[in-house]
C-alpha cells in the first residue's frame, strides 16, 4: 500500500538546474502553456467592457469568463486521462488546436451566443493544457525543483500581466477587440508546433489508461450552470434558489466522488482533516473570493473613473503584479517557513479583498492599485507552497489526478465566482450598463460579498500551515 511522503526538507533547487539538459526544454514548453493561459485572462477582462458594447450581452458578462472556466474544469479533469491516451508530447499539441480553434471563434462572433461558445471552447484548450503542465512537472522533475519550477511558472504569469492589459488596452482602444482573438489563434497555434518539435520527455501513452468520472463532470458542470443562469433571473429569490442548488449540488458532488470508483480527485480531497483536503479546500475558496475583481474591476474602473481601457487594465493587472513579485520573492524559502507563509498569505489575501471592496467605489486609482496589489501578493505568498503541501502529502498511486486537481480546482473556485458575481452585478443593476452611478453603488456590494468566502479560505489555510 502506498503512504504519503514525509515533509520535504532538502534546499530548494538552484534557478540555472531547470536550464541545464532535456529537462530545459519541457520546462520551456510548460511557461509557454502557462503564458496561453495567462495572458487570455487579462487580455479579455480587458477587452470585455468593449465586447458587450460591439455585440451586447451586459448581462451575461461575466459568462465570458464563467464559460471559460467551465471549458477549463471539463478539460483539466481529463488531463492525465488524455496524457495516458495520447502521450504528453501529442496531448499537449491538439489542446493548443482546440485553443486556437476558440479564438477563431471568438473572433468571427456577430452577437454574444457564438462569443461564449468560442469562449468555453479556449477554457477547454487552456484547462487541458494547464492540467497536462501539471502533470508534467510531478513527472519529469524531483521534487526538490517543484516551489522553483511553481514561482517561475508564477513569473510567467508576470510577464502576461505586464503585456496583457497593454495588448487588451491597445486593441480596444482602436475599436479591433477581434484582432486579440487572432493574435491568441497564432500564438496557439505556435504552441502546438513547438510542443511537438521541442517536448522530449513525459509520459507516455499506456494501453488500458484509466477512463474519465463522467458522473461527478456531469454535476460539476450541471452546479455551475445553476449559479451561471441565476444570473439573469430577475426575481432575488429564485435567484437565491438556484444559487444555494448550485452549492449543495457541487458539496453532493464531493461525497459522490469520494465513494466512487473512478475519481475526479484524491480520496482526501473530501477529508477536511488532512493536508490535501485543507489544500484543495482553500485553493477553491481563495479563488472564488477574489474573482470578481478580475471579472468587473475593469469596467468599474472606466465607468466611475473614465479610464481608458488600457488603464484599467493595467489597475486590475495590478493583484498579478503583487502575486509575481511576493512569489518570487519566498519561492526558497526554508520548508520551516512555508507553514507560516501559507497562514500569512491567506489572510493578506483577505485583508486585500475587504481593501478592494471599500476603495473600488470612492478611492483614486493609487489605493485601488495598492489594495489589489496587496490582494495579489497574499496569493503570491502562500499559492505555491499550497500546492507544494499537497503534492508532497499525496500517496505516489493518486500523484497525476491529485497534480491535474490542483488546477482544476482553482479554475472550479474562479468559475464558481464568477458566476456568483455575475448574480449579484444584475441584481444590482449592472445588466443594463455600467454608468457612473451604478459602478460606484454596486462595488463594494460585489467585492464585499465574498468576504465570508476568503474567511473561510484563511480557515483552511490556517489548518494546512501547521507542522506535523
Amino acid at each position: 500500500m502506498m503512504t504519503s511522503r514525509s515533509p520535504v526538507t532538502e534546499a530548494p533547487a538552484r534557478w540555472s538546474e531547470l536550464l541545464r539538459g532535456p529537462r530545459a526544454l519541457t520546462f520551456g514548453v510548460l511557461c509557454l502553456g502557462v503564458w496561453l493561459n495567462a495572458v487570455d485572462a487579462l487580455v479579455t477582462a480587458t477587452i470585455m467592457p468593449s465586447v458587450a458594447r460591439d455585440i451586447g450581452g451586459y448581462a451575461y458578462f461575466a459568462w465570458a469568463t464563467a464559460g471559460f472556466m467551465l471549458g477549463s474544469i471539463l478539460a483539466g479533469a481529463g488531463a492525465g486521462l488524455l496524457a495516458q491516451r495520447m502521450g504528453l508530447r501529442h496531448a499537449l499539441a491538439a489542446c493548443g488546436l482546440l485553443y486556437a480553434t476558440g479564438c477563431v471563434v471568438s473572433a468571427l462572433a456577430g452577437s454574444i451566443w457564438p462569443f461564449l461558445l468560442g469562449r468555453l471552447l479556449q477554457g477547454g484548450g487552456a484547462g487541458f493544457v494547464m492540467g497536462l503542465c501539471y502533470v508534467a512537472v510531478r513527472g519529469s522533475f524531483p521534487e526538490r525543483m517543484w516551489s522553483s519550477i511553481f514561482a517561475i511558472l508564477s513569473g510567467v504569469w508576470g510577464v502576461a500581466t505586464l503585456l496583457g492589459p497593454l495588448v487588451g488596452g491597445l486593441f480596444a482602444s482602436a475599436h479591433l477587440w477581434r484582432g486579440v482573438f487572432w493574435v491568441f489563434a497564432a500564438q496557439a497555434a505556435a504552441f502546438a508546433l513547438a510542443t511537438l518539435g521541442l517536448l522530449r520527455i513525459g509520459p507516455e501513452p499506456v494501453s488500458e489508461p484509466r477512463r474519465l468520472p463522467g458522473l461527478q463532470l456531469l454535476m460539476l458542470t450541471a452546479a455551475v450552470a445553476l449559479i451561471a443562469v441565476a444570473g439573469v433571473v430577475h426575481r432575488p429569490a429564485a435567484a437565491g434558489l438556484m444559487v444555494a442548488a448550485g452549492l449543495a449540488l457541487l458539496l453532493a458532488t464531493l461525497r459522490v466522488d469520494a465513494g466512487a470508483d473512478l475519481r475526479l480527485l484524491p480520496a482526501q480531497a473530501s477529508d477536511f482533516g488532512s493536508w490535501p483536503g485543507q489544500g484543495y479546500a482553500a485553493v477553491l475558496l481563495l479563488s472564488a473570493s477574489a474573482i470578481g475583481f478580475s471579472v468587473y474591476g475593469a469596467a468599474l474602473l472606466q465607468a466611475r473613473l473614465g479610464l481608458t481601457p488600457l488603464q484599467a487594465g493595467y489597475a486590475v493587472a495590478s493583484e498579478s503584479i503583487g502575486w509575481t513579485v511576493t512569489a518570487l520573492l519566498v519561492a526558497r524559502a526554508p520548508a520551516r517557513l512555508r507553514g507560516m507563509f501559507i497562514r500569512l498569505g491567506a489572510a493578506t489575501a483577505a485583508t486585500g479583498l475587504a481593501a478592494c471592496a471599500l476603495t473600488l467605489s470612492s478611492a483614486g486609482v493609487a489605493l485601488i492599485c495598492a489594495s489589489a496589489m496587496g490582494m495579489g501578493g497574499g496569493f503570491g505568498l502562500c499559492w505555491s507552497f499550497i500546492a507544494q503541501r499537497v503534492l508532497n502529502a499525496l500517496p505516489d498511486d493518486e500523484a497525476a489526478i491529485g497534480s491535474s486537481a490542483i488546477p482544476m480546482t482553482q479554475i472550479l473556485g474562479n468559475a464558481i465566482g464568477s458566476a456568483a458575481a455575475s448574480v449579484l452585478a444584475n441584481l444590482l443593476g449592472l445588466a443594463q450598463g455600467f454608468s457612473l452611478h451604478a459602478a460606484a453603488a454596486a462595488s463594494p456590494i460585489l467585492l464585499g460579498a465574498f468576504l465570508p468566502v476568503a474567511l473561510l479560505a484563511v480557515l483552511a489555510a490556517w489548518r494546512l500551515g501547521s507542522e506535523r
